[in-house]
């Protein structure tokens, strides 16, 4: 079975991307090369990131993509190839990638999901500055560096005690 993906030009889509070694923190180690081959890829080809976790070895974030543009797929390779690049060869490369010459960065796969309503938009902006909690890397998702949350309190979207135990709602898991 051929898996298809959603293509709705100008439509905001939710992301997760894995690396291949999830024991590894490439994500954060190298996040400044993250950071710019995300630049550089925006500067080549619009889109705007309206909200964003990295995580060691995942990220999750929501796109909003142009009027008239659904091309995503090119955008996360160029991404995954631009961070790719800038990184040490020191990965263990499996002979099917080997095959195809490629490194062994990133999961080939990741997930999509197309964001229906406003609801859906909420959910998903939600799980993605609650993920850090989640995953025990801090106790408050205000405590985690690489998250767009901080852009969301600067513009008082959300106050900077958001999600603290007086919060009513859940922020671990997405109800479909």
């Amino acid at each position: 079975m051929q898996y298809r993906r959603a293509n709705v030009p100008g439509a905001c889509y939710f992301f997760t991307v894995n690396i291949a070694e999830r024991n590894q923190s490439l994500l954060i180690d190298y996040v400044d090369e993250l950071r710019l081959a995300f630049k550089k890829t925006r500067q080549d080809h619009a889109f705007d990131i309206v909200a964003i976790v990295v995580l060691p070895d995942h990220l999750h974030t929501l796109w909003q993509l142009p009027k008239d543009d659904a091309n995503y797929p090119m955008r996360w390779n160029l991404i995954k190839r631009r961070f790719s690049r800038a990184l040490p060869k020191n990965e263990r490369i499996s002979v099917s990638r080997q095959k195809k010459s490629e490194r062994g960065i990133w999961q080939r796969r990741y997930w999509e999901h197309l964001i229906r309503d406003d609801k859906d938009f909420e959910q998903h902006v939600n799980y993605i500055h609650f993920n850090p909690v989640k995953h025990g890397y801090v106790s408050s998702a205000v405590d985690w560096s690489y998250s767009s949350i901080h852009r969301y309190i600067r513009k008082g979207i959300i106050s900077n005690d958001w999600a603290h135990d007086d919060v009513e709602g859940d922020f671990g898991e997405i109800k479909a």
